[in-house]
């Protein structure tokens, strides 16, 4: 094949993806322009207009981090603080990451992006959907991830130049973000698949708040949360019955157009 039909046939394969995936995620759509907006507009209450917006959109794509954020920008807060901060706060993706492991295994070119991508919502969207019948995991996955970071930065735009046009009163807007945590937990509770799990992590967060306190039990509850869902997958496989395995480990289709496209 040509390298203008291999381009082709991509894009054939990402566009019937992303019309796949745009329903998954419209709820993440709501969420994500109510929290870019709120992001977008707490920068520039700090000085930062929309261009310094549109660059964390796309570079640092890191929502509770974008909020703390604004804040150390403001403070001149060292290198090594913002390190040390980012790491604290974004600790939960390496068990996120662990537990893609197997999922994101052929994911080829796009796994960086993927990688990069993973955040609260869209994690949750990838393990809570199985890929539809006909469609390619790689570019589900990647039309997943691509549209949630879309409606993040159109909310954080729209939230900046808002905020230039009307001055507001920001207090209180970076709750929006616990706000989506609390919607996810919600919804998957009220999902038979994932409500036992759900179950397990809030349980394991309560009694790490207790013993480790307000300020430092979130590294505690990722930890002990990951080691107790591990040990527990036997019990949750039972509950749930007949889970189907391609649901951890979606095998790619037999798609003859994505498989001539990684061919060339």
């Amino acid at each position: 094949m040509t390298h203008r039909s291999v381009f082709k046939n991509r894009i054939s394969l990402l566009g019937k993806a992303l019309k796949a995936a745009f329903p998954i995620t419209l709820p993440v759509l709501a969420g994500y322009l109510v929290l870019g907006f709120g992001f977008g507009l707490l920068l520039n209450s700090k000085g930062y207009g929309p261009q310094w917006a549109l660059l964390m959109c796309l570079l640092t794509y890191s929502g509770s981090m974008q909020y703390a954020a604004c804040d150390l920008l403001a403070s001149g807060a060292s290198l090594i603080s913002c390190a040390v901060i980012t790491l604290i706060i974004n600790a939960r993706h390496l068990f996120y990451g662990l537990s893609l492991l197997t999922r994101y295994k052929n994911m080829g070119k796009a796994k960086p992006y993927l990688m990069f991508g993973l955040t609260d919502e869209t994690f949750s969207l990838t393990v809570s959907n199985d890929v539809p019948n006909g469609q390619s995991p790689r570019y589900f996955y990647f039309a997943i991830t691509l549209l949630d970071q879309i409606y993040w930065i159109i909310g954080g735009l729209i939230g900046n130049i808002f905020g230039t046009l009307v001055p507001l009163n920001t207090k209180g807007v970076d709750f929006s973000m616990t706000a989506l945590f609390i919607v996810i937990v919600l919804s998957n509770l009220l999902k038979k698949k994932t409500r036992l799990s759900s179950v397990i992590g809030l349980a394991c967060a309560m009694i790490c708040l207790v013993i480790f306190g307000p300020e430092n039990f979130l590294i505690p509850s990722m930890v002990v949360r990951a080691v107790v869902l591990i040990a527990a997958r036997p019990l949750i496989t039972k509950v749930i019955g007949d889970e189907r395995e391609d649901a951890a480990d979606p095998a790619p289709v037999s798609n003859k157009e994505e498989a001539r496209c990684d061919a060339d």
